[in-house]
């Protein structure tokens, strides 16, 4: 809990129990959560969490970077505490996503012009884990 407290103080945001929370289960999880996934499992450790407080917690640390909001599925956002660049992987099979491609991503480079400035880069890929490939191949 004291790495989540350290971790949302760097991003100046005041760390209620709750905040506290959310933030700890990220670090610890590396599962790439949905806010109902984190709700759920946060829910039975604390009752009195809410929806509600969840989805403006994950907000809250999108928009202060303390983590990053995953759109690599059309239903649900996932959200990861590592905010450094890399890619994605979300398996067409059991709808895990997991870390991939970490080295070389720096390197990719996009056209930018006076038009526009870019601030963000993701990078996803879709196919079989380990698990799921022997059912498909």
């Amino acid at each position: 809990m004291e790495l989540a407290q350290k971790h949302l103080i760097l991003h100046n945001i005041k760390p209620s129990v709750q905040r506290v929370f959310i933030m700890n289960y990220l670090l610890e999880n590396k599962i790439h959560p949905t806010a109902d996934m984190i709700f759920n499992e946060l829910y039975v450790k604390m009752p009195t969490l809410s929806r509600t407080t969840v989805y403006n917690t994950l907000k809250l640390l999108v928009d202060e970077k303390a983590i990053q909001m995953i759109t690599i599925d059309e239903k649900n956002a996932r959200y990861d505490a590592d905010t450094s660049r890399h890619a994605h992987f979300k398996c067409k099979g059991c709808g895990g996503v997991f870390d991939v491609i970490t080295s070389g991503v720096d390197a990719i480079t996009v056209k930018e012009s006076e038009e526009f400035i870019i601030d963000d880069v993701q990078i996803y890929c879709h196919g079989y884990c380990k698990k799921c490939m022997k059912n498909h191949i």
